[in-house]
């Protein structure tokens, strides 16, 4: 019988030898193929790019950076972000240059826009008034200003950034008194990035001091030209030339010794040769010939922010570029508003303010940080929205901070676990304190306990202080603020202590006696006496008895005792009966005998020594 042929013409169906053959010849298409790593010898990145990120580049997988990472001891997943080392570790396996570029923000409120020389007009000079605390800075500025600044600092230090406005013969200069005190570092390096011109104010009488050196390191650092006033010239003691020798070891030439920085001998008290200072910066400031474009929307720095019971968050802005006008919605670091009111630093209400123009605005939505950038803005839809988008930035950097972590650092977060730390929550009047203030608690270095600042803040101590004091068992630190009577009584009944300051350094006393308050006492071992036992008795239900003649110092009821046979020790643990005759005896002392026990041990022989000894606290240092 012949078989069926299904494979005809028209059928729709392909000859079985045609389908194999097919198969055969493109079989290729079915078997996976390996795809060959891209030849790759260089590749860009930024700031937070992720495992997943990098081995995109790399074109690898991100099973194998992780192992990359991990044989270097790294625990990281596909999502940690990598700092610059891990991204260099990763790149060298692989033998690819990593070069870092930064990534382009299109909400950057820095100033980019190239003005039209055309449109630039001279702008007044910034200048900012450095030096070593108690030199005389803001008595300086009190003479130019003709106020009394200084009387009313806490201490006579100045304690925040200020920033005001003169009128020199027809000539403005806005000029910043940055704190000399050592806890202001950053609020001065703050101060020197806005300036044009720093005066480096040196005591002739005291001579270069720490914080004249930072002040000088800053100035160098922001490229600006220093003029240095030798205050103090009415001191019978005063030595000027002291100034100039210590001042060119720090490679500040004066121009006498044929450098370029001038050098001006002034008493900011008395008020001679600030005429001439004045004069000089105002030469200075013509050399540089400093220009901005007023007819633009204004940008600029916070010098300093504070949140008022009344006004709400208040910020001191310098204004370097543009015109700010009231009613102009700006954008403030993360913050956004509209300018509702301005004022000068005498509190006189301001419609506008051109470049160098230092001017407290009221508005915000919250209080920016000082040294925050801010930006003038066409509509308030749009500030608010760039605004937003930084915010959710700034909040998303924040949570991934911690993403990559050492195996190391996980061995040493687990011992850390057993060190005492202090919970501070630090309240002060204005962002640059509260700094500050946070700076200086952290620097404390007491063994075994650490400071661990969890808040930190300006404006007044508030119900949420409270709370959040109360959840996590912490202190609130006051500075320059004072709680009412209402946050007071609730702080008492939640158990939570308030200590309030207006000098830093009265702050960080008081919490480094807390700190080592709270050490662990650490106990060292003092020898009080020793004793040769001389005879034995054994006793049922007591055991061995051991007369002994105290041989020097004394024995102590219930103190350590070591027994010693031939110098060795053979047995150490506490006394446990001591008596004279009958009757017990808290103490027996040199040349005198007694019988004893020692607990837990009968192994007494005649000829043995004991060694008493007690432990006594040792008070723990910085």
């Amino acid at each position: 019988m012949q078989k069926k042929n299904n494979n005809k013409p028209g059928s729709g169906k392909k000859p079985r030898s045609s389908g194999r053959k097919n198969f055969n010849n493109n079989r290729q298409q079915f078997t996976p193929s390996f795809k060959k790593t891209p030849d790759i010898h260089e590749i860009e990145y930024s700031d937070g790019i992720t495992v997943g990120q990098l081995a995109k580049k790399c074109g690898r997988n991100s099973s194998d950076i992780i192992k990359v990472l991990f044989m270097q001891g790294k625990a990281v997943t596909i999502n940690s972000e990598l700092d610059d080392d891990l991204v260099e570790t990763v790149c060298l396996e692989y033998d690819i240059e990593p070069k870092k570029v930064k990534p382009k923000d299109e909400d950057s409120l820095e100033d980019d826009v190239a003005d039209d020389p055309s449109q630039l007009v001279e702008r007044p000079p910034i200048v900012t008034i450095m030096g070593h605390v108690d030199h005389g800075k803001t008595t300086l500025l009190d003479t130019i200003r003709r106020t009394k600044v200084a009387a009313g600092e806490a201490g006579g230090i100045t304690q925040a950034i200020g920033a005001y406005q003169v009128s020199i013969k027809g000539r403005k200069i806005s000029f910043l008194d940055t704190p000399g005190h050592e806890a202001f570092t950053a609020m001065r390096a703050r101060g020197a990035s806005v300036t044009d011109i720093a005066v480096i104010v040196v005591a002739a009488d005291d001579g270069v001091m720490p914080q004249t050196r930072e002040a000088v390191d800053h100035a160098k650092a922001a490229n600006v030209p220093m003029i240095v006033a030798v205050n103090k010239m009415d001191r019978p003691d005063a030595n000027p030339d002291r100034v100039m020798n210590e001042m060119s070891e720090l490679g500040i030439m004066p121009e006498e010794w044929g450098g370029d920085t001038i050098f001006v001998p002034i008493s900011a008290k008395k008020g001679t040769g600030v005429e001439d200072l004045l004069e000089t910066i105002v030469t200075v400031a013509d050399v540089k010939e400093l220009k901005a474009n007023p007819n633009r929307l204004a940008t600029g720095t916070v010098i300093e922010a504070k949140l008022d019971k009344g006004r709400g968050p208040v910020a001191t802005l310098l204004i370097q570029n543009g015109t700010l006008k009231q009613g102009d919605p700006v954008v403030v670091g993360t913050c956004f508003g509209k300018v509702r009111k301005m004022t000068d630093e005498d509190g006189r209400e301001l419609k506008k303010a051109g470049p160098a123009r230092p001017c407290e605005i009221i508005g915000l939505n919250d209080v920016p940080e000082a040294g925050d950038v801010f930006k003038a803005f066409d509509s308030e839809k749009e500030a608010r929205a760039v605004a937003d988008r930084r915010n959710r930035r700034k909040i998303e950097a924040s949570r991934r901070k911690t993403a990559a972590v050492s195996l190391e650092d996980l061995s040493k977060e687990i011992e850390a676990g057993e060190i005492q730390e202090i919970p501070i929550i630090i309240k002060a009047d204005v962002q640059g304190s509260a700094e500050a203030v946070k700076s200086s608690l952290e620097k404390l270095d007491v063994k075994g306990v650490k400071i661990n600042v969890i808040h930190s803040t300006a404006g007044a101590i508030n119900d949420n202080d409270i709370m959040l004091a109360n959840a996590s068992k912490a202190m609130i630190i006051g500075f320059n603020v004072r709680p009412d009577a209402n946050i007071r009584k609730k702080a008492e009944e939640n158990g939570v202590s308030i200590r309030l300051h207006n000098i830093i350094y009265k702050a960080t006393e008081e919490m480094e006696n807390a700190m080592k308050g709270m050490l662990a006492p650490v106990y060292t071992e003092v020898i009080v006496g020793e004793a040769e036992i001389r005879e034995t008795y054994k006793v049922s239900r007591i055991g061995t008895i051991g007369g002994c003649m105290v041989t020097s110092g004394k024995l102590i009821a219930h103190c350590g005792i070591r027994l010693i046979r031939d110098g060795i020790v053979v047995y150490e643990g506490k006394l446990g009966s001591l008596r004279r005759f009958k009757d017990d005896v808290k103490e027996v002392s040199q040349g005198y005998e007694c019988g004893i026990t020692i607990e837990n041990y009968n192994d007494i022989k005649i000829g043995d020594r004991l060694e008493a000894f007690q432990e006594q606290e040792v008070r723990q240092e910085v």
